[in-house]
């Protein structure tokens, strides 16, 4: 932990400035809510506290009649907490987030809650209570981004204590006496200088410039890679266990470790997968070696990288123990044992990868047949299937060629009978033309005849006129009237068919 962030996290014995009255003090402390947090890497050291935070509704009498913006807690200082920050949002994304406030943040610290987890806060300090008024008012209820629904909840805050530490690391304060040397950035390898840029401490308690840090693209720590965003609580494929974990890094299986189930012993024997990786210290059991694989581990005593040496071994609680003899001895021994190292280190990373060539394979070679076969069986399906729809398409025109052959048979059938009717009706229609043209010729006989008559009867009617005059009337008989009728209908035809020569 860097000095610097002794304002912004003060100590057990340190004294908060006063933010107003000694007898206001008492009212303000009734005001705020008390929150514990935590910070740094659970593995290697702890640092709890608790801070007082002003609550959402401690307002400001004076700005009661204001307007909502200016909605502002009394005795508030330039120290802003917000709350319930997505794990997945990096450090990068937060710095980014802010915009154009962060040259008004002199630090940031990364905290989480006791109990909550996938959230953390972060305490920012601005260098001034204009600029941290501003940022609540701006950020508040603003979403991180446009995907999400989450809101920047923020909160003023009054003060910030230590409570407690637990690790492996002596956390003792240093002595205030001497000048103590200002640290420096991992990244850049300047001095965390508040007045320079803003500085931001991640969760595992190491300290960077903001600038710096917002080109780090994950949510691990650049120095420890300690990340924020912890995975899943993993399980035993077989048993369930959560205890003593071991998983594959050939193919990600996770088993049990022998002094549980056995089961990742059991996974190598069955795949051949020689190496597991622990989940709780990242290393790397090489089961063909019967050792781990790796030379340099992960020290719980500072969380640095450290070389785990042949002459050296390494005790339970994860710090090394050697025991040296003659030095001269000591590096002659090294340096001979350098190059067979190498060659069995060689040969064995040979073997297993000629193990993992052979492995993988036959399960391409596995996969190949496979494929082959499904490939095969499609053909085959879908070759049955057109040969069934071309056999019920050749049926089904065999049906209408065989119905069309009757219909040309019946129509073939229908022809010679209706050739048989035509040609006897037309002997009948050429019958009665013949009939006809013999009628009329002797109807005009007739007419003819008639004609004459009534020439030859003029005269005769003419006597007879004279004849009636002095004489008297007599009734006519039938046949006189029936020779009348007969004369009349011979005058009718013959004017008719003087009209249609005319016509």
């Amino acid at each position: 932990m860097m000095p610097s962030t002794s304002t912004l996290i003060a100590g057990e014995d340190s004294v908060v400035p006063p933010l107003a009255s000694v007898s206001g003090e008492s009212s303000l402390s009734d005001m705020t809510q008390t929150v514990h947090f935590s910070s740094g890497n659970p593995r290697i050291g702890e640092t709890r506290g608790v801070m007082h935070l002003f609550p959402d509704d401690a307002v400001s009498p004076s700005s009661s009649s204001s307007s909502s913006s200016s909605i502002l807690p009394i005795g508030r200082n330039p120290l802003v907490c917000v709350l319930g920050v997505p794990n997945h949002m990096t450090y990068a994304d937060f710095c980014q987030f802010c915009g154009s406030f962060i040259q008004h943040i002199l630090e940031m610290r990364t905290v989480r809650n006791d109990g909550i987890e996938n959230r953390y806060n972060i305490l920012i300090r601005f260098d001034s209570q204009e600029s941290a008024d501003t940022y609540y008012q701006h950020f508040r209820g603003k979403r991180f981004n446009s995907l999400e629904e989450e809101v920047c909840r923020l909160l003023f805050t009054l003060d910030v204590h230590f409570t407690g530490y637990s690790g492996s690391i002596d956390h003792t304060q240093p002595s205030s006496a001497g000048p103590v040397e200002q640290p420096t950035c991992p990244v850049c390898l300047e001095r965390l200088d508040q007045d320079t840029g803003g500085i931001l401490t991640t969760m595992c308690n190491h300290s960077f410039h903001c600038s710096c840090i917002s080109n780090w693209p994950d949510s691990s720590c650049p120095v420890c890679r300690y990340c924020q965003q912890q995975p899943e609580n993993s399980v035993c494929c077989v048993c369930q266990t959560t205890e003593n974990l071991w998983m594959c890094v050939i193919c990600g299986v996770v088993g049990c470790g022998r002094y549980k189930g056995a089961h990742a012993r059991t996974h190598w024997e069955e795949t051949d997968h020689c190496y597991s990786l622990e989940l709780e210290t990242q290393r790397v059991w090489d089961y063909a070696g019967d050792n781990y694989v790796h030379r340099l581990i992960q020290s719980k005593t500072d969380g640095k990288l450290v070389e785990l040496n042949s002459h050296g071994s390494l005790s339970k609680d994860g710090c090394g123990s050697c025991e040296y003899s003659d030095s001269g001895m000591t590096d002659a021994l090294l340096n001979s044992k350098v190059d067979m190292i190498i060659s069995e280190y060689n040969e064995l990373l040979q073997a297993q990868l000629e193990n993992q060539k052979q492995y993988f394979e036959k399960l391409l070679q596995n996969v190949k047949e496979e494929t082959e076969q499904k490939v095969s069986e499609a053909a085959n399906k879908a070759i049955s299937q057109r040969l069934q729809k071309l056999q019920a398409r050749r049926d089904r025109c065999f049906k209408e060629k065989q119905f069309l052959e009757d219909l040309n048979e019946n129509l073939m059938k229908n022809k010679d009978v209706w050739s048989t009717k035509i040609t006897e009706m037309e002997e009948r229609e050429k019958k009665a033309v013949q009939v006809k043209d013999e009628k009329i010729e002797r109807l005009e006989e007739q007419l003819g005849k008639l004609m004459a008559q009534m020439d030859g009867g003029e005269s005769e009617g003419s006597e007879l006129k004279e004849e009636v005059k002095d004489g008297t009337v007599l009734p006519i008989s039938a046949d006189s009237t029936t020779t009348s009728c007969g004369s009349e209908k011979v005058k009718n035809a013959s004017k008719n068919k003087s009209n249609r020569r005319k016509g």
